[in-house]
């Protein structure tokens, strides 16, 4: 009976030994990304590798990772995938790379995406999102390139993305945008063509007297 005992004790040792190894970062990657696998429509079979029973979200395709096993890139424009955004993919906090553009994706862009603080390119265009532009996306202090044009958002521009810095790239063309344009911060050196075809963007502010309305006037 001792000898049962003691076996019992050292496979229970075991297994909390290896429960705490497993890399639970990881885990939660995993099921941020299958939770978007589960939210879209896939007639390629792009995702068919994501696979939730792996542990290691690295080994799927089209998912790009660092020396810590943690997600950098997800590379599926393109990809002929419909559905939704879903909140989950702002719990990929090393993300530096979002690139789902030229698909049908739809439905709005979830605010959880101003929590990937690492991001540097957040490639959305070409798919038929909608409603408005999320002002927590002010939160991507490293981000260098926003392309969203060619959807159907509306709303408007929020005056917080301005304070990207580190912003080289701004795309919101061809959407149904309105009020003014901003011309503070980094927007100041961003031409008229990354806000062309948008019927009812006025602006830019500061020009022609026109007065960008804090109410959000616009619908």
């Amino acid at each position: 009976m001792a000898i049962w005992a003691q076996y019992h004790h050292l496979l229970a040792l075991f297994l909390l030994t290896w429960a705490s190894a497993v890399p639970t970062n990881a885990n939660m990657e995993g099921d941020a990304l299958y939770a978007l696998r589960r939210a879209v429509k896939d007639p390629e079979h792009v995702l068919q590798s994501w696979d939730p029973t792996l542990v290691d979200p690295c080994t799927w395709f089209h998912v790009t990772c660092d020396s810590d096993n943690r997600v950098t890139r997800l590379d599926l424009g393109n990809a002929k995938l419909s559905g939704n955004l879903v909140p989950e993919l702002g719990k990929l906090e090393r993300l530096q790379y979002l690139e789902l553009y030229m698909n049908n994706l739809v439905g709005p862009i979830p605010e959880q995406l101003g929590g990937l603080k690492n991001l540097v390119s957040l490639d959305l265009f070409h798919n038929n999102l909608t409603g408005s532009i999320p002002p927590s996306l002010s939160k991507l202090s490293n981000l260098r390139f926003l392309r969203l044009n060619r959807n159907r958002l509306s709303g408007t521009i929020p005056r917080e993305l301005t304070k990207l810095g580190s912003l080289k790239i701004l795309d919101v063309s061809n959407n149904d945008l309105c009020g003014t344009i901003p011309t503070t911060g980094s927007f100041s050196k961003f031409s008229e063509e990354s806000f062309m075809n948008n019927p009812r963007l006025e602006g830019p502010e500061l020009m022609g007297f026109v007065r960008y309305d804090t109410r959000g006037g616009c619908k």
